[in-house]
């Protein structure tokens, strides 16, 4: 089983359009059974699969000890592809019950994950490095690492990388790529950002780059991967060909 976080320094980095979208991609065109774990309180994740985040119950009480996992596993619209949802709860789930007391709580979900049996789980992280990211990347093998074309984008992944890098140390990770979304392909500062990509994480850049596409905004609408929706735009062709990319770096 493949257990891998996707992490990000900043909002709007497409993370969670890539979490989504690489395992329902894996669901879809590569029959894996595949575990999708909203880990972010705002929820988007959850939003963007057709569920009412208000009207579901998340990981949350599972790390309390309240529920087992196998009861907040919700089946989604397609085959083989299953979702735990996020909540507001998960904001501050570490400062409250259980959690609040205990030395080892960042291991607490890797425990819950380990029993699984899914031949992928993706773990969709919080735009910022807090106790949930943490948790997240010490229960995954791996880490995917989502930014943009920009400044501030780019900038944020040298304080991810020595964040990795100090998980990395104590806990076995390995940074799968990181993937660009937004991409312009005539965008005039494009070499400059890859550098910056390159000495932050060399030889980590992936090929494959998802392309600016309405058709991804227009499929959330719906509640379902842009596959479902507009299987023949660019943007549903660059998570495919970007999916089997992370696969055969698996």
């Amino acid at each position: 089983m493949h257990r891998i976080a996707i992490s990000s320094f900043k909002g709007g980095t497409a993370k969670t359009s890539t979490a989504l979208h690489m395992g329902a991609a894996l669901a879809k065109y590569h029959k894996q059974k595949v575990l999708l774990i909203d880990f972010d309180a705002q929820a988007n994740l959850t939003a963007g699969l057709g569920f009412d985040p208000d009207a579901q119950d998340s990981m949350a009480p599972v790390l309390q000890g309240n529920k087992k996992v196998e009861e907040v596993i919700l089946p989604t619209c397609i085959p083989n592809l299953f979702l735990i949802p996020a909540d507001t709860w998960l904001e501050r789930v570490e400062v409250t019950g259980t959690l609040a007391a205990d030395r080892y709580s960042h291991e607490k979900l890797k425990e819950i994950l380990r029993p699984l049996q899914f031949d992928t789980i993706i773990i969709d992280t919080p735009p910022s490095l807090c106790w949930l990211t943490e948790s997240a990347l010490i229960a995954a093998q791996h880490s995917l690492v989502c930014a943009t074309p920009e400044f501030y984008s780019v900038k944020g992944l040298q304080r991810l990388s020595l964040f990795l890098e100090n998980i990395s140390q104590r806990h076995p990770l390995e940074v799968l790529g990181v993937a660009l979304s937004f991409w312009n392909p005539r965008g005039k500062s494009n070499d400059t950002f890859l550098e910056v990509i390159e000495t932050t994480f060399p030889q980590k850049m992936l090929e494959t780059k998802i392309r600016r596409d309405i058709a991804v905004s227009e499929s959330s609408v719906f509640g379902k991967p842009v596959f479902e929706t507009s299987p023949k735009s660019r943007a549903a062709q660059d998570y495919v060909s970007l999916t089997k990319e992370i696969l055969k770096r698996m």
